[in-house]
């Protein structure tokens, strides 16, 4: 079994002596769930079909969420700290809005979320399953001139905007790092090991090594914007 689902599953298996719901709920403990008078299965966040894990590491993941217009997700547990970047919310473009909770470390949450349309919601989400760092840590990288937009003991992240034909910098980070695409656009990140991953659309995303360096292209006739951040 994933170790990182292990003291979840007994706290669900701990509860599952519950009495019945009288209605449903989109939000809860996983024993409350599973009384719902309408039954639901109750998964861990890494279980749940919609929240999908595309980069796979020892204590942090990866996932991109998709919720179809009219879908709702089945009741999931969050039991680490998450970092969201908001590509699409069911009404239109959210432009890699950033938010993060990393009070499910301390108390697990379950939830369910739903998408009444008429587009798609979807976020590209990092789920940090570590300790995290203390607040005198210095680890900045190397390269990104500026002061990041959200900062908490799990995450660091930056907004980069690059006029048409430019490039960054050369960055170097001292944790592992993803670069999210958050609109329209040719965007290169070429990495110091010679290997370049064109991105395209809003959603798309590389993942860089700590230690490694890169940079990131601006290819199109038009700006383009990525967010930066690192999984501490």
């Amino acid at each position: 079994m994933n170790i990182l689902r292990q003291a979840w599953l007994l706290s669900v298996l701990a509860g599952t002596g519950a009495g019945l719901a009288a209605a449903q709920s989109n939000e809860g403990t996983p024993a409350e769930f599973a009384g719902l008078s309408d039954p639901v299965r109750v998964v861990h966040i890494l279980d749940e079909p919609r929240h999908r894990t595309v980069f796979n590491a020892d204590t942090y993941r990866l996932l991109d969420v998709q919720i179809n217009p009219g879908d709702t997700t089945l009741p999931h547990t969050h039991d680490s700290a998450i970092l969201y970047t908001f590509i699409s919310n069911g009404q239109g473009p959210l432009n890699g809005r950033l938010s993060s909770v990393t009070t499910y470390v301390d108390e697990p949450f379950t939830h369910r979320v739903n998408n009444p349309g008429p587009g798609l919601f979807r976020i590209i989400a990092l789920a940090n399953f570590g300790e995290g760092v203390s607040e005198n840590s210095k680890d900045l990288p190397e390269g990104i001139n500026q002061e990041p937009e959200l900062e908490n003991n799990w995450f660091r992240a930056w907004r980069l905007g690059l006029p048409a034909g430019n490039e960054s910098a050369e960055i170097v980070h001292s944790n592992p790092a993803f670069v999210v695409q958050i609109g329209e656009g040719i965007v290169h990140l070429v990495r110091d090991d010679g290997v370049t991953v064109e991105m395209l659309k809003a959603g798309d995303w590389a993942a860089i090594k700590k230690g490694q360096g890169y940079r990131v292209m601006n290819r199109a006739d038009s700006d383009v914007m990525v967010i930066i951040k690192e999984a501490r």
